[in-house]
């Protein structure tokens, strides 16, 4: 059966709800023993590398800036962040990640590696490897069709 492009894109955007959520569920039991939540996680996880302001960090995550200062702020209090002088913008102060907020990533390393060898397992190296090369190109073809809507209005 050769499906329309609408029923292409509700496909994909059904299954993408259902992914978020399994995600969602499976990151929660990873980071519950290391006493951080997803949300802190996936902050943490976009500053892991290097300091981003807040509104970077909203745009890497797909997720609000606003939402992401409530938790940047909390992550701050608890010592997992700190706040640093951002060069580029005088008001946009960086986020950056703590030595304890290190500590808190890597002890999730352990069941984070476990689960991934398992789904490894069960669809194969390769596969796996194709299935986030097409989700990374959905990603970024929505990405271009935002900035395409943005120059238009």
């Amino acid at each position: 059966m050769t499906r329309t492009a609408q029923q292409l894109f509700g496909a994909a955007a059904v299954t993408s709800f259902k992914l978020n959520g399994q995600f969602l569920a499976i990151a929660e039991e990873l980071a519950k023993p290391s006493g951080i939540t997803v949300a802190w996680w996936q902050v943490l996880g976009a500053i892991l590398h290097e300091p981003l302001p807040v509104a970077g960090i909203a745009r890497e995550m797909g997720i609000t800036r606003q939402s992401v200062q409530r938790v940047a702020d909390v992550l701050a209090d608890k010592g997992f962040v700190e706040y640093r002088p951002n060069p580029a913008h005088r008001r946009a102060k960086l986020v950056a990640i703590t030595e304890a907020g290190h500590d808190a990533v890597r002890r999730i390393d352990p069941q984070h590696a476990a689960m991934a060898k398992r789904l490894v397992a069960q669809v194969g190296k390769d596969e796996f490897a194709r299935i986030v090369d097409a989700l990374t190109t959905l990603s970024a073809a929505l990405d271009a069709l935002e900035d395409d809507a943005t120059d238009v209005a």
